[in-house]
């Protein structure tokens, strides 16, 4: 299956940010800079936008002021992201563990969980070595203690999307198909 031609974002009745969700490795900000390509929207990586506001990296925040402070962070950012005009926003993966985020996330935006399984998850992540939390033990017993404590989490999210498949557009493809039928256009 290929992803069919791109869908102007007036095609669909968007009047909020999408939120895309998911543990470290789902695809949040590969899918999603396909997705707002393909809505003809602007993409924000809201890591990024951490890192810009604090002025350093996001394991430089975690060294020197700890997960608290981060997680502060992170939520001001995202409630400055979601009250934007309709957009695509990756988010980092404990975002939406947080019930304050959650809350504006699903009250402010379409929250799409992108939902993949630890092997493919343990692959993605290997190829980089810039994840806070994996860097203190084993990643796939890591990964594995996070998808018992966040999955049933992220299951809240108006929407889940399996990211397994390899092919980005697949996966780009599924997420515009569930978005017509949500908003009545499917």
């Amino acid at each position: 299956m290929t992803a069919g031609p791109a869908i102007n974002a007036s095609a669909l009745p968007l009047t909020k940010p999408i939120v895309l969700v998911g543990l470290m490795g789902a695809g949040k900000s590969t899918i999603g800079r396909r997705l707002a390509s393909t809505l003809n929207l602007s993409f924000i990586d809201s890591d990024q936008e951490i890192v810009e506001a604090a002025g350093c990296s996001i394991s430089d925040i975690f060294e020197s002021y700890g997960e608290t402070i981060f997680r502060d962070l992170e939520q001001r950012v995202l409630t400055r992201l979601v009250g934007s005009k309709p957009c695509v926003v990756a988010t980092g993966g404990g975002a939406f563990i947080n019930p304050a985020v959650r809350e504006i996330i699903k009250e402010k935006s379409i929250s799409i969980w992108l939902k993949a399984d630890l092997e493919v998850l343990l692959e993605r992540v290997s190829r980089r070595d810039t994840r806070p939390l994996l860097k203190s033990g084993d990643k796939g017993v890591i990964l594995r203690k996070l998808m018992e404590e966040r999955y049933p989490v992220y299951a809240q999210a108006d929407l889940t999307i399996d990211s397994n498949a390899g092919v980005h557009d697949v996966v780009v493809e599924y997420i515009l198909q569930s978005l017509k039928q949500k908003l009545g256009h499917g």
